[in-house]
């Protein structure tokens, strides 16, 4: 009921909102890093530059339409035209988006973005949510995802026994945690600061925007750098939206997708580095730095199962591939 009387209410807010002059690509999404709301912000410049305003771009941000799941949904139903997400829920659209939250899949963010970039390893997995209604553009950084606890530092793989981390609504990100020896507890991120406060939670997992723009900084005081996993965000198009672009909209689109991305990335280390700091300077924030060895071979039994699942398994030995290339 809920559900239906939020998407009922997005639907009338949409349709009050949609100009007549040009045509308007509404476009949703949840609370980001200032970096990638740049980013967005720059998709929709350059769209309006390249069409010479034929398309234009109204956003509706920080979850006014509802948190990613539903924007999913929206844009799969067309009521949406775009929305941007983690790669990580994805997964639950499209299970070769898995892949990305395997543990310590990337060696470091260059191999990261050799691989993003690449259309070969990207393209099928851009194209495999079509059949569903949508098709990935573009991806976003979204750094490293690391744990952070309210009581103690996570500086070893015993220090996560029993402790309930909260993840993404995504199978591998569970299984990871459960390799770890935690106890993953899936919800959405507007719940977590709460939770951690109210001991619902004993941390999380997530980059360092979390601990300043959630202010989870203020319940969960040690970060540790774990880095077990690069998720990338993705920005996600209607199908049915894209199918009723002429040829050229459809490369304007496209462009200035992925010039948004080259955008954000210049700006992702900046703002990552100055997050840091107002971490530790004003919620106190302090910061470890395990050694992940023991972590990785704590989790080497979700890449022997992986063999099991040959689509996630050929994209793995992809990205591998270009490891230190």
């Amino acid at each position: 009921m809920l559900k239906s009387v939020l998407i009922a209410s997005a639907a009338a807010l949409l349709a009050s909102t949609t100009l007549a002059e040009a045509r308007t690509l509404r476009f949703a999404y949840a609370s980001n890093a200032t970096p990638t709301k740049q980013a967005m912000t720059e998709f929709g410049e350059l769209l309006s530059e390249k069409t010479d305003g034929e398309l234009t771009v109204q956003f509706f941000p920080d979850s006014q339409l509802g948190g990613e799941r539903e924007l999913v949904e929206m844009v799969q139903s067309g009521l949406l035209d775009l929305t941007k997400v983690s790669g990580g829920l994805m997964e639950s659209f499209s299970p070769i988006y898995g892949v990305f939250s395997m543990p310590y899949l990337f060696d470091d963010q260059d191999h990261f973005y050799k691989v993003m970039d690449d259309p070969d390893i990207m393209e099928p997995i851009y194209q495999s949510t079509a059949d569903t209604g949508m098709i990935g553009l573009t991806y976003y950084d979204s750094g490293a995802r690391s744990f952070y606890t309210a009581a103690e530092p996570v500086e070893g793989v015993d220090d996560l026994d029993g402790l309930k981390i909260r993840v993404m609504q995504s199978p591998t990100s569970i299984s990871m945690v459960e390799m770890l020896g935690g106890s993953p507890i899936a919800m959405g991120q507007s719940e977590v600061y709460t939770s951690i406060q109210q001991g619902v939670l004993d941390g999380a997992e997530n980059n360092e925007f979390a601990l300043t723009i959630a202010r989870h900084g203020e319940v969960a005081k040690y970060y540790s750098y774990d880095m077990h996993t690069r998720i990338p965000d993705v920005m996600l198009i209607s199908k049915a939206t894209f199918d009723s672009l002429s040829p050229e909209q459809q490369e304007a689109v496209i462009a200035a997708a992925k010039e948004s991305t080259a955008f954000q990335k210049t700006a992702w280390g900046d703002a990552i580095a100055a997050t840091k700091k107002e971490a530790e300077e004003e919620f106190g924030v302090q910061f470890f730095y395990p050694d992940v060895s023991e972590f990785q071979a704590a989790v080497q039994p979700m890449y022997d199962a992986l063999q099991s699942e040959p689509e996630k398994y050929q994209v793995y030995e992809q990205i591998r591939a270009v490891a230190g290339d």
